[in-house]
């Protein structure tokens, strides 16, 4: 039963997220907010509401092995998973935008501070503060530079806007996004009793995989109308949120603690795929060539997690 609740409330914590997103951009099409700016937002934001709503429910539970193991695990699956994929499936993705030039530093320094604020063992409120800045930072940044990148759904523009079906949509997509993070938190730590596994393989695989799903869902749909620059915007920016605003957020939540020694490959393997990232990104390799080397490391990646089973 705990399978199927976890499966459940896994569907209703990204359908919520996508009823949010969703209404967000339609009231902010209301009042007539500039196109890139709810780009944005959205882009950074939006695809990890899953992972924000997971991570600060296990946060607030005092789960911090799955907290943080969600944050690592969605940034692993995302790069490697997603954009593996992608540039497998893709014909031609020649993204306009130079990725390298202007979001590097972005992908990289969350992931340099989370190595050193993490050392210790504990992300405290403190450094959970700074992360949530650096987010903000981030969402700056992509409003006053990134107007190419940032688009927004032409089907919403058409659509006539109702205040009463959209805060209704609203409403609904906050209580499954609250209600399905908290069945998917109960019920992951129901199934690692269950298998005997520690917290941090369920944080790690399985709800990690689970709240991907819609960053390869929305970069799949942004490769077929050929705006690869949204495509691989959208994973560098949702990789930046879960570094900062999911774990930050958690933190502020409660203090998190991390056992860094006993899982280095983990973190060290989450860093990787960010420095390949950054590795394609330099060298413009999106292409098949560059799929398969990430595939490879997903490879290592589900191994290793298997192997602690």
């Amino acid at each position: 039963m705990d399978y199927v609740i976890f499966i459940a409330s896994l569907a209703l914590l990204i359908i919520g997220a996508d009823f949010i997103v969703r209404e967000s951009e339609r009231i902010a099409l209301h009042f007539k907010i500039p196109a890139f700016i709810i780009g944005a937002t959205l882009i950074a934001v939006g695809t990890s509401l899953p992972e924000m709503a997971a991570s600060m429910t296990a946060s607030y539970n005092h789960k911090s092995e799955l907290a943080v193991s969600n944050v690592l695990g969605s940034v692993t699956f995302n790069i490697t998973l997603v954009l593996g994929i992608l540039f497998l499936l893709g014909k031609q993705i020649h993204p306009k935008r130079d990725l390298f030039a202007k979001d590097s530093a972005w992908a990289l320094f969350p992931v340099l501070i989370f190595l050193l604020v993490g050392f210790d063992g504990l992300v405290d409120r403190f450094e959970g503060t700074v992360f949530v800045l650096l987010m903000l930072g981030y969402v700056m940044f992509l409003i006053y530079d990134a107007k190419e990148l940032l688009v927004v759904d032409e089907e919403l523009e058409k659509e006539k806007f109702a205040w009463t079906k959209s805060l209704a949509l609203l409403a609904a997509g906050f209580t499954l996004v609250v209600g399905g993070a908290h069945y998917t938190i109960d019920s992951a730590t129901a199934i690692a009793l269950t298998w005997g596994v520690s917290e941090w393989f369920i944080g790690l695989f399985l709800i990690s995989f689970g709240t991907s799903l819609p960053e390869l869902v929305v970069s799949i749909m942004a490769v077929k109308k050929g705006n690869a620059d949204m495509a691989i915007g959208n994973i560098i920016g949702s990789n930046v949120a879960n570094f900062t605003m999911v774990l930050g957020g958690s933190a502020l939540v409660s203090p998190l603690l991390i056992n860094t020694k006993l899982y280095a490959f983990d973190i060290l393997l989450a860093v990787l795929a960010s420095v390949m990232l950054l590795f394609i990104t330099a060298n413009r390799l999106y292409n098949k060539s560059g799929g398969i080397a990430l595939l490879l490391v997903l490879a290592l990646f589900v191994h290793n997690a298997l192997s602690t089973i």
